[in-house]
């Protein structure tokens, strides 16, 4: 049996190895030609990931070949799409990669092959626009191959455990679907349920972000109600949290690729459907998190202003702009955020992170700095604002 992998990123390619680990030889494609070459040569391209190095050593080349070709996975029998997916400026799912990957899938697709979708995408979207994006071009039907749904579960810098510990669904298109795609996971995921459909996988996936979003939003209100109340927050969430209560960290809001997009795919469907009321909550915590840096700025401003020089003279340092601690990513990264708008506030901002070189900041359009060299330094992941 071979498998095939579309999408070798942060977690697609642990997924990969996780198969090909298995004793399954897997074509992994990606539209970037260095990486697949790094794959070949047994070279981990994800620094974040430690513990994928031993298996891209092991397999990479081998049981592993990467590639940018689709006609190279055409011996494949199995499909997995696990590309990422981006809001356009309207908050609505762009699924313009999906439709590429998708249509090229369906150009070397096979009768009796295995179709399984991993991007977290909204409800139904593998049982309507995929399905007929691959019957359209393979000018096959269900029946003839087959379509399911198991959305990734991984957390970057523990995805290999995650895959071999965590507990992950799968969901067909059609139960025939369901048995099949579930029987070949059952391979190389020890942890894994059947549930009753593809959109109910896809829904387990959303949901889980919306709670993480509405969770960190309540943080984030109560941290500003107790800033403004003179109460140390921390120490009140220590002794509050307990079995029935689980008060989360506050923040500067929630970035990255998946809990600010979950939100939106349930809150469009409830628009399209004159619903909006039903998803008044999710959005409410969407607006409450995209605000905190404007809390997190006045902040900064006031003690800037505490400082005995012109505020656009006092040097404030920003010390990491990713979405998240130790992953080198800024899609939708509030810290990232935090930096322009003081910028725009006209604010004398430079920012230090250990993940990215001077000229990489740089390029960004932003200024590289040491936390020393400044007036006011803020540290987003620690929630530290320190005034020298």
């Amino acid at each position: 049996m071979r498998v095939s992998v579309i999408g070798l990123g942060k977690a697609g390619l642990p997924l990969a190895t996780v198969i090909a680990d298995s004793g399954i030889h897997v074509t992994g494609i990606d539209i970037d030609m260095k990486r697949c070459d790094l794959i070949n040569l047994g070279t981990n391209p994800i620094n974040e990931e430690p513990k994928l190095q031993e298996l891209i050593k092991k397999h990479g080349g081998k049981t592993l070949f990467a590639t940018s070709k689709y006609e190279d996975a055409k011996d494949c029998g199995v499909f997995i799409v696990i590309v990422p997916l981006f809001l356009d400026e309207n908050n609505n799912a762009d699924l313009s990669v999906l439709r590429s990957v998708f249509n090229n899938i369906a150009g070397i697709l096979k009768k009796g092959d295995i179709v399984v979708l991993e991007t977290s995408v909204p409800p139904m979207t593998t049982e309507t626009v995929v399905r007929n994006w691959l019957e359209e071009r393979s000018k096959m039907k269900l029946g003839e191959f087959y379509l399911a749904n198991s959305p990734e579960r991984i957390m970057t810098g523990f995805s290999i455990s995650r895959l071999r510990e965590f507990p992950k669904v799968i969901g067909g298109v059609d139960e025939e679907s369901g048995r099949k795609a579930y029987d070949i996971y059952k391979l190389f995921i020890p942890n894994l349920h059947l549930v009753s459909s593809a959109k109910v996988a896809e829904y387990i996936k959303v949901i889980e972000g919306c709670y993480r979003d509405s969770n960190i939003a309540l943080a984030n209100e109560l941290f500003k109600i107790s800033n403004e109340l003179g109460i140390n927050f921390f120490e009140a969430r220590e002794w509050a949290n307990h079995k029935y209560c689980d008060i989360h960290v506050p923040s500067t809001g929630a970035g990255g690729h998946c809990i600010p997009l979950y939100p939106w795919f349930l809150i469009k469907e409830m628009e399209k459907r004159d619903g909006n009321l039903n998803a008044k909550l999710l959005r409410t915590s969407r607006e409450i998190n995209d605000e905190m840096i404007e809390f997190w700025v006045k902040k900064i401003i006031q003690e800037g202003k505490k400082l005995k020089k012109p505020f656009p003279k006092v040097k404030i340092c920003v010390k990491g702009i990713t979405f998240r601690k130790g992953v080198k990513e800024l899609y939708r990264s509030r810290n990232l955020a935090l930096v322009r708008l003081l910028s725009d506030k006209r604010a004398d901002v430079f920012v230090y992170d250990e993940l990215f070189t001077k000229k990489e900041v740089q390029k960004l359009g932003l200024k590289w700095g040491k936390p020393e060299d400044a007036d006011i330094s803020f540290d987003p992941f620690n929630l530290i604002l320190s005034v020298s």
